[in-house]
């Protein structure tokens, strides 16, 4: 109990940290000049396996396939791949590459597998608490390879993995656990559209997330213990699929944080460009805690072609019988107060704000102290 609490202790004198230090210049400009792609396992680890499709080979070709469509779009983005070939890389070098690379993005590409044949679909992971025992079985599953590296995994026992530590973690990278979860979402929602089951945006301990300091996320792709997810994820087209999935939820990720809100560091008040984008209404929240504005509120759900929410992704959330909706996301209580100024100034009288704890709406007293630990 001790030592927990004196590694908790070491953790809680990291926040005191000023965050740009951690902060890589491109993160802050909101552009996205290096991405990193992660094929899972590789070498002595296959990974997961189905009748015929090894994850490793799999997680490679997909891998390969969405970095070239990156690279053939945004040729100005430098690419940079964990491993490009079949060998094997330590879990702690697969972070220290995106960390040496100072990466804007680190994407992490897996297949599933479960003891049952009917288990289906894709989820896609952030840094985080699991919820369920699937949740620790898919993180423990992955992180089991630490047992294939020469020392046995020694070097990570100084790693605490515990509930505590990993909540001053997301604590410490809160900035880019915001943006981890917007990739999600966009990448769930692209896979949903294609006609892939959605299981979701979830949260667990993977290390290989917890060492990277950038947006992280780790996809499952699908399952191979699943024979028509096999069929799919083996045969090369489904591989192009899914990287073109994973490509057009890296561009709409891209066009909104470049080109949607700038922040100015030193006032540190927003300015609003001309909006890119149509309305958006987002049933699933985020995890952890972010404050919005809210600006409208009916009794019954409105829909894109409401004039007023044109060029704005708008989260909806149902309370009291009523359908209310928000813009804005930020873990930053000023900023998001400085934006709701800025959201009357364009025509939402009755904007105000509020706050959401791991997708629940809380009293905005109780999260402003919160966000101030």
């Amino acid at each position: 109990m001790l030592k927990k609490n004196v590694v908790v202790s070491k953790l809680l004198e990291g926040l005191i940290i000023v965050v740009t230090f951690l902060v890589p210049f491109s993160l802050l400009s909101q552009q996205i000049k290096t991405v990193v792609i992660d094929a899972g396992h590789g070498g002595k680890d296959p990974g997961c396996h189905g009748n015929f499709a090894f994850e490793k080979e799999v997680c490679l070709s997909m891998a390969l396939k969405l970095g070239a469509l990156i690279k053939d779009k945004f040729p100005e983005i430098k690419i940079i791949y964990t491993r490009e070939k079949d060998v094997f890389v330590e879990l702690i070098e697969r972070a220290n590459i995106a960390n040496r690379a100072k990466a804007d993005l680190f994407i992490c590409i897996h297949a599933n597998a479960n003891a049952s044949e009917a288990a289906f679909g894709t989820e896609t992971y952030v840094l985080g608490l699991h919820r369920t025992e699937a949740q620790q079985k898919v993180a423990e599953r992955e992180n089991s390879i630490i047992a294939l590296e020469d020392d046995k995994g020694a070097k990570y026992k100084e790693i605490d993995l515990s509930t505590d530590a990993i909540i001053v973690r997301q604590l410490q990278l809160k900035v880019f656990l915001d943006h981890s979860i917007l990739f999600a979402e966009k990448l769930q929602k692209e896979f949903k559209k294609f006609g892939r089951y959605d299981r979701g945006v979830k949260q667990a301990g993977f290390l290989v997330l917890y060492k990277t300091t950038m947006p992280s996320v780790l996809i499952e792709t699908g399952f191979l213990t699943n024979s028509t997810e096999e069929k799919f994820l083996g045969n090369t087209s489904g591989q192009s699929n899914m990287a073109t999935l994973m490509f057009n939820a890296f561009e709409n990720y891209r066009n909104q944080i470049e080109n949607k809100i700038t922040i100015k560091n030193e006032k540190k008040d927003i300015m609003l460009e001309e909006p890119v984008t149509s309305i958006k209404v987002i049933l699933k929240d985020s995890l952890g805690l972010v404050f919005r504005v809210q600006v409208e509120s009916w009794d019954q759900r409105r829909d894109n072609s409401y004039k007023l929410f044109k060029g704005y992704e708008v989260y909806e959330y149902e309370q009291d019988n009523s359908f209310k909706y928000c813009i804005g996301n930020f873990s930053n209580y000023q900023i998001a107060k400085d934006y709701k100024i800025e959201l009357i100034k364009k025509g939402f009288q009755n904007a105000f704000l509020v706050a959401f704890l791991n997708g629940e709406r809380i009293n905005i007293e109780k999260a402003i102290k919160l966000a101030e630990k």
